[in-house]
């Protein structure tokens, strides 16, 4: 098989992959275990044993490190300054899998993705469920749309939007 067939092929999955997990988080507030862990699994071993890699082995194993702990630890800090969790572990273990996946290189880029998609989405969303603005929404879906982005268009902050802010 031609090696952009493959490519093609596995991005085409695991973006499904992520679409069922956005499904999921939006209907349920959950990021299920069964699926998040072999996607951290499955993203460290393509890009250590296949040929067609997204990323060097070794940032993959970065990228999962750093994805967990860096969402970990702003919870932890939120945790020590409200008393309650401010974002799902669920939320981690997908930053975790994207960054097996597409390398820690890619984390900013997708953070600020998410975190700008889910401002306004979050807003959106909490106003048509007649929410208040401190009740919880699923951050999963923008962390899952970050991913796809940052997947099909890797230049698109550095190239197309960060030149028009500074």
């Amino acid at each position: 098989m031609d090696p952009k067939t493959s490519i093609w092929i596995i991005k085409s999955l695991l973006i499904l992959a992520l679409l069922y997990l956005a499904y999921i988080d939006w209907r349920t507030f959950r990021l299920p275990n069964a699926i998040t862990f072999p996607l951290i699994t499955l993203g460290i071993i393509f890009n250590w044993v296949s040929e067609l890699r997204l990323t060097s082995p070794s940032s993959a194993i970065i990228g999962a490190t750093l994805g967990y702990g860096s969402l970990w630890a702003l919870n932890a800090g939120y945790r020590l300054l409200k008393h309650r969790n401010g974002i799902g572990m669920g939320d981690a273990k997908l930053l975790a899998a994207l960054g097996a996946w597409l390398g820690w290189g890619a984390l900013p880029n997708m953070l600020l993705i998410a975190s700008i998609t889910g401002l306004l989405g979050g807003i959106a969303w909490l106003k048509w469920n007649r929410h208040q603005l401190h009740q919880a929404f699923p951050f999963g879906p923008f962390l899952a749309i970050a991913g796809i982005i940052e997947m099909l268009w890797p230049q698109l902050i550095p190239t197309l939007i960060l030149p028009r802010l500074i």
